[in-house]
């Protein structure tokens, strides 16, 4: 009956007990999920924050007023996706694919503006671009000068970025087990900023504070929240002495220390980040992607335009209309390219030899700010003619471009522009027909008395890798008595063009001009009695002169047309170069260093008193024997033993040929040989070594040694016997006993063993080779596999030393 009354004691406990659980487990149930509501508005909360930030690193990359609205969308659509799948228990690809939905509905207006219907409906176009910016858009973030702007597709990538980072991170924060992992995403979506940025600091420091303090404040409320939890559960099963549970008691202070020692931390590595980034060296230059990928256009994969210049002024050329230009001003030159890289032979683009910025070329998005840029703001019209290159014609200082025409297309995507020079260029070159519109500034240029005032600039320009010959000497003469350096460099360009004359040596009736800008023809250019030449060569001298006065100079290689009018017809006759200098007062100063054209004076004799003098011919007395004559018969019988036997000829010959061919010979057997001597020094070492245990032991060696040479394999920490074993024949058998016996024997190793042991390895190791061919032998012979470790460190050791291995 015990067992029956035990039953029914434990009923109504059970019963009582499940009668009052449900009450307590319901009460329970509405306090998590009235706590949650606010877990799930304070998570959200710190996610946006973090994204928010994250997100304005992307900022120096576009600079958009469009940025921010798609920044905003993208996190609210995000959240929204987030949130159903949180709800609802989506799992990852239902995520994947229902975010992509929402970018491909949302895309088009956010990201490709310009091919939205009415500004809000995608079209066929702009989704094709938006899709085709997933994969290309993050190259041509690299390729195209910042801030981009909405320029095409560019917008693509940071809507990718911004709505995947936000599902992500939200998904993580609302469902993960370590919602502290929800930080994470942020973070990577800021370092992209960093790293797609510009080269130069474009993200402020108190922003990477701003994420530390929201990643760590984060951090410190999971981990508050969790401890808390925690707590709970446990007071929840611990009632306190009057059966309450203790739950109920000191709720509000749970965890405060812990809030605290979050705020330290965070005061803390802020102000050590601030610390830090104030004592270090400022450098505003950084290594980043833009500076790492290979631009599509490399000015040094095309020639010289300067080398190109006397092809303008041939007869076919010159009166040719290369572009009609409208709104020119007068005077003003047009730019083809700028050239500030000198190695003695050409003046080019960019530098390959230094990272020279003038050698960078990115696509425009929109254009560029000259607002800084004191001078008359040009709208010009310009229409390809006869022009053809990838070098495009520019006036002043560019801000934008537009191409019109059945080729815009194509064009507007091969433009590149190099803002530290100001060249352009297009990929695939300029061909007739092709029409632009051109924005830009015509800078002020100094009078001839400021520029003598003036001071060299600070600009960088590549270092010149030769100097021409008597430049200097000529540069000396020029500036001589002057000491302000814009006295000097004034003094220099008047020196040039008041001895210099032009003369392209295409004209029969002018004196001969030798073409290009070599160092040599430089040094002809100040050699010659006359200095002549074109401006080919007195931009080249000039710059090279200014580099020399310490002013930064570069030469430019274009157009200068004459004359005025709504629309110039510019021609071959028109082409120039000039050169521009870097002030500390002006910037980049254009100066025409040219001589004027004026008739060149007839070369003066090199010796006159040579020809004034009268030559006087004296004749040899009559009763003298001609030298001449008594040299004849002995010139003529010395010239004879000359002649080689040709027997000996051929064997000389032979015996050339024969040293030449032994020499390749032993030149590439030397490896073989060395390996060889090794090997032959190795058993030197060991059958000369000092007992007669040691020379039992280099024996056996010097016998596995040639085993491995001879491709058998042995085990790894294989025994004498199991070396023999792999071998299979009974003298190696009866080998590895003699050396197991005089190596572990009590006594002390028979000198007479030593000697028997050493014939038998030479006896095995001819076995060896018995069934070879001799190319296998050979093989043998220079095998490596036994030159390892103890072997070649044996090597260095005198016969007679302690040696020898087991």
């Amino acid at each position: 009956m015990s067992g029956f009354d035990d039953t029914l004691k434990v009923a109504p406990r059970e019963a009582k007990t499940s009668g009052t659980r449900p009450t307590q487990r319901a009460r329970v149930k509405g306090v998590a999920e009235r706590r949650s509501e606010g877990f799930l508005i304070l998570a959200v909360l710190l996610c946006w924050l973090a994204i928010g930030i994250a997100a304005a690193s992307l900022w120096p990359i576009y600079q958009t007023g469009r940025y921010p609205v798609l920044v905003g969308v993208a996190v609210l659509l995000g959240t929204v996706i987030a949130g159903f799948g949180a709800r609802f228990r989506w799992p990852s690809w239902v995520l994947i694919v229902t975010g992509f939905a929402a970018f491909l509905a949302v895309g088009v207006p956010l990201a490709v503006p310009d091919e939205a219907v009415s500004g809000v409906l995608p079209s066929v176009r702009g989704l094709l671009d938006l899709v085709s910016g997933i994969a290309l858009g993050w190259k041509q973030l690299l390729t195209i000068a910042l801030p981009v702007g909405a320029y095409q597709a560019l917008l693509v990538p940071a809507l990718l970025l911004v709505l995947a980072v936000t599902i992500v991170s939200i998904s993580v924060a609302l469902r993960a087990r370590w919602g502290e992992l929800a930080v994470i995403p942020p973070i990577v979506l800021f370092l992209v900023g960093i790293v797609f940025g510009p080269e130069r600091v474009g993200t402020p420091g108190w922003l990477a504070l701003a994420l530390l303090g929201v990643t760590l404040l984060t951090l410190v409320w999971r981990r508050w929240r969790r401890r808390r939890e925690a707590i709970r559960r446990l007071a929840r099963s611990t009632p306190d002495a009057e059966g309450r549970p203790l739950a109920t008691a000191g709720e509000t202070g749970l965890g405060v220390r812990g809030i605290v020692a979050g705020g330290v931390i965070l005061l803390l590595a802020g102000g050590a980040s601030v610390a830090a980034s104030s004592a270090l060296p400022s450098a505003n230059d950084r290594r980043v992607l833009r500076t790492a990928i290979v631009q599509p256009f490399d000015p040094r994969d095309y020639p010289s335009p300067l080398a190109g210049f006397r092809r303008y002024l041939r007869d076919d050329k010159t009166g040719q209309v290369q572009f009609r230009i409208t709104g020119l001003p007068e005077g003003a030159r047009i730019r083809i390219a700028t050239l500030d890289s000198y190695d003695g032979v050409v003046y080019a683009v960019g530098s390959s030899a230094v990272d020279s910025a003038s050698g960078t070329f990115v696509r425009i998005p929109s254009s560029v700010d000259q607002s800084a840029t004191k001078g008359t703001a040009l709208n010009l019209t310009v229409q390809v003619a006869g022009y053809s290159g990838v070098w495009l014609p520019t006036v002043g200082r560019f801000e934008s471009i537009d191409f019109t025409g059945s080729d815009a297309a194509r064009l507007n995507d091969a433009f590149y522009y190099n803002n530290t020079s100001g060249t352009a260029a297009v990929l695939g070159g300029l061909h007739a027909g092709d029409h632009f519109e051109l924005r830009a500034v015509l800078p002020e240029q100094p009078t001839s008395s400021q520029l003598a005032a003036a001071t060299p600039g600070a600009e960088s320009v590549p270092p010149i890798g030769v100097i021409p010959d008597d430049l200097a000497q000529h540069l000396d003469g020029y500036v001589s008595g002057k000491d302000a350096p814009g006295d000097r460099l004034v003094a220099m360009l008047d020196g040039l063009k008041k001895e210099g004359y032009i003369s392209h040596g295409l004209d029969p009736d002018q004196p001969a001009s030798r073409s290009g800008h070599a160092a040599d023809r430089i040094t002809e250019l100040f050699t010659d009695p006359r200095m002549i030449g074109d401006a080919e060569q007195y931009s080249v001298a000039a710059a090279l002169m200014a580099r020399q006065l310490g002013f930064p100079a570069r030469v430019v290689f274009g157009f200068a047309p004459q004359g005025s009018g709504s629309t110039l017809e510019v021609t071959g006759a028109d082409v120039s170069a000039w050169i521009e200098i870097d002030t500390a007062q002006y910037g980049w100063v254009t100066v025409d260093p040219n001589p004027p054209v004026r008739p060149i004076p007839d070369e003066q004799p090199q010796d006159p008193t040579k020809i004034a003098r009268p030559q006087s011919v004296v004749p040899p007395p009559a009763d003298k024997v001609d030298p001449k004559q008594s040299q004849t018969t002995p010139d003529s019988t010395q010239s004879e033993p000359d002649a080689l036997d040709p027997a000996l000829v051929v064997l000389l010959q032979v015996l050339r040929i024969g040293g030449f061919t032994l020499l390749i010979v032993l030149i590439l057997s030397a490896p073989f040989l060395l390996i060889v001597a090794a090997k032959l020094r190795r058993r030197r070492i060991r059958r000369r070594a000092d007992s007669a245990l040691q020379r039992i032991r280099g024996g056996w060696d010097e016998f596995a040694d040639a085993v491995m040479d001879h491709g058998l394999q042995p085990p790894p920490a294989a025994t004498r016997s199991e070396v023999a074993g792999v071998v299979g024949t009974l003298p190696s058998r009866v080998l590895a006993a003699v050396a197991d016996r005089a190596v572990f024997a009590p006594g002390e190793a028979d000198p007479a063993d030593a000697d028997r042991v050493w014939d038998a390895v030479g006896e095995l190791r001819a076995s060896l080779d018995h069934g070879l061919n001799r190319r296998q032998r050979l093989l043998a012979l220079v095998s490596l596999r036994s030159l390892g470790g103890y072997s070649v460190r044996g090597l260095l050791r005198r016969t007679g030393h302690k040696g020898g291995a087991a």
